[in-house]
């Protein structure tokens, strides 16, 4: 399977500039192409594994990626998808996020390959030394605003009340302009991108065509949403971050796990690397009895070990166990506090509310299950039987000094 037949067979490609041509040439040897991120937070968020997880796919086959971090378009922020102007960012503050950011594309991507290491560039390098009245000559000129009016990201905000403003409205030509650079120095001939960013793309691989005469492509994937058509990546509390001190791996695997049903053999195909035969096998599964939900963690544990790491998704389903009368050995009171301030079992259910525990010097009763932990609270009684033949909760014995803070009255 070649990398354009995978990228289709995984629902990847939404658009290309000439998906025939670039069949032919990725087929014929290894290419070098880039896939920019967004700077103006310090993190990624789960949408951008589209991203992250398509060059590693091309990386995987043998091509080059590269990952542009946009300290210079960062400054500016884009347009599209945008029912707004964005507030502008100091150059201090851009410089953290890239740093941050920097961190997360290396969990994904193999910057130390013999082969085909990826390379990170900032686009601020060659941006800043530009001057304006060189870049309106030499590159502005090869733009058409009546071009630049008609893109879906530039006419939706014109049409809009608060319109566009000229900051963001060059936006496009200092992507194009990116393109146009890493063609020229780092033979780079094709941009990947969500289908938001098809007239972005699309810019630069005219300039490329007008200054360099060189064939160069563009490539979208969908933007990923749920299966009501509301953005993905969002839940009641906020935006999954990549950032495990912003959505600790824990809450990320849980993000995952209660994936609705309809939607796990997207995601899997999508956000795992898992090969083929195993997706084939998983969806099977998953088809014939998904109240197994043995695709929903396949897809968890995939995410989880490739954004996070294998230990971080290990602890992440030991805590997880919890909810379901799993015991407490190996679990970090950090960790078990995480899931006691409000992690969700199956389906997204709460978890029953109590009151996180110290667990230094834990005795036996710092070890039990979901059922147990509302009583290790001293001086609570068991709960009388919620339904007709189910029984109420054991009591537990008050624990020793230590085990547990006590609840309040």
């Amino acid at each position: 399977m070649t990398i354009i037949e995978e990228l289709s067979w995984r629902g990847l490609v939404a658009d290309c500039t000439d998906l025939d041509a670039l069949t032919r040439r990725s087929a014929s040897g290894p290419l070098t192409l880039y896939c920019g991120f967004d700077p103006t937070g310090d993190s990624l968020h789960v949408g951008s594994l589209m991203g992250q997880l398509t060059l590693r796919r091309f990386q995987l086959m043998g091509h080059h990626p590269i990952a542009l971090a946009g300290g210079a378009t960062g400054m500016i922020g884009d347009p599209s998808g945008k029912s707004a102007e964005r507030n502008l960012l100091s150059r201090e503050q851009l410089d953290r996020n890239l740093s941050s950011i920097k961190a997360q594309l290396s969990r994904i991507l193999d910057f130390d390959s013999k082969a085909n290491p990826a390379r990170m560039v900032d686009n601020a390098s060659w941006t800043a030394g530009v001057g304006y009245l060189d870049f309106l000559r030499d590159i502005g000129k090869h733009f058409s605003v009546n071009v630049m009016v008609a893109k879906e990201g530039v006419r939706s905000r014109m049409e809009g009340e608060g319109g566009i403003s000229y900051t963001e409205f060059s936006y496009m030509v200092l992507q194009a302009h990116d393109f146009y650079h890493l063609r020229g120095t780092c033979g780079c001939e094709l941009q990947i991108g969500g289908s938001d960013q098809w007239g972005n793309i699309t810019a630069g691989t005219d300039l490329i065509r007008k200054k360099l005469g060189v064939p160069s492509w563009g490539l979208t994937f969908p933007l990923i949403t749920k299966s009501d058509g509301t953005k993905f990546g969002k839940t009641e509390s906020g935006a999954v971050w990549l950032d495990p001190q912003k959505t600790s791996p824990y809450r990320f695997y849980q993000f995952f796990v209660n994936t609705e049903d309809a939607m796990v053999p997207v995601y899997l195909r999508k956000f795992t690397l898992l090969p083929a035969d195993e997706i084939d096998a998983l969806e099977a599964t998953h088809l014939a009895n998904p109240g197994a939900r043995e695709a929903h963690k396949a897809l968890a544990r995939e995410v989880t070990s490739i954004v996070h790491g294998k230990t971080a998704c290990d602890d992440a389903v030991r805590a997880s166990e919890i909810m379901f009368g799993g015991g407490l050995g190996g679990i970090t009171e950090s960790l078990f506090n995480d899931v006691a301030r409000g992690g969700g079992g199956a389906r997204g259910r709460a978890a029953h509310p109590f009151r996180p525990l110290r667990l230094e010097g834990a005795g036996p009763q710092g070890h039990r299950g979901r059922r147990d932990l509302p009583q290790q609270c001293p001086g609570r009684r068991a709960r009388a039987p919620r339904h007709p033949g189910r029984p109420p909760f054991r009591q537990v014995p008050p624990p020793s000094q230590g085990t547990a803070q006590p609840c309040a009255p």
